[in-house]
C-alpha cells in the first residue's frame, strides 16, 4: 500500500487496502491473524482494546466459556478466531465463535478473512482521520 501513496480519499485508501488483501495467500492471512489476541483475553494494544471493549468486566463464566470455544476453535482450524469486536457485546462474540467452530475449514478461513478486512477499514478510518 505504501507504494501506491497517496490517498486522496478514505474510500481510495480502503478500496487498495482490499485488493491487496484479497490477493494474499492464506498463509498471508494466518501470519495478519496471529498478530491478534485471542478474543475474550486482555491485550496491552490500544486498538484491540477499544474493539473488544464489549469484553469488559466478562464474569468467571464467559471468562471460561471464551476459553473453552477458543481452544476448541483453534484445535480445529489451527488459528486464532477473528471477529470485528467493535459494537458487539461479550454474548454477541461467544455466539459467533460457537456457530462458527461447526464451519468447513475452507469456508471459515474466508470468514476469518472477511473479519479481518472489516477490522483493517476500521483501523484505516482511525489512521485517516487522526
Amino acid at each position: 500500500m505504501a507504494g501506491r501513496r497517496p490517498f486522496s480519499t478514505l474510500d481510495a485508501l480502503q478500496k487498495c487496502g482490499d485488493l491487496i488483501w484479497q490477493s494474499c495467500a492464506h498463509q498471508d492471512w494466518l501470519e495478519a491473524f496471529a498478530a491478534h489476541p485471542r478474543i475474550g483475553e486482555k491485550s496491552a494494544v490500544r486498538w484491540s482494546s477499544q474493539e473488544q471493549s464489549g469484553m469488559n468486566g466478562l464474569s468467571v463464566v464467559l471468562q471460561n466459556a471464551f476459553a473453552k470455544a477458543n481452544n476448541i476453535y483453534e484445535a480445529k482450524f489451527g488459528y486464532r478466531f477473528i471477529v470485528c469486536a467493535t459494537g458487539k457485546t461479550a454474548v454477541e462474540m461467544l455466539a459467533n465463535l460457537e456457530g462458527r467452530i461447526g464451519n468447513d475449514p475452507a469456508i471459515e478461513i474466508l470468514n476469518a478473512a472477511e473479519q479481518q478486512r472489516l477490522i483493517t477499514h476500521l483501523r484505516l478510518i482511525g489512521l485517516f482521520t487522526e
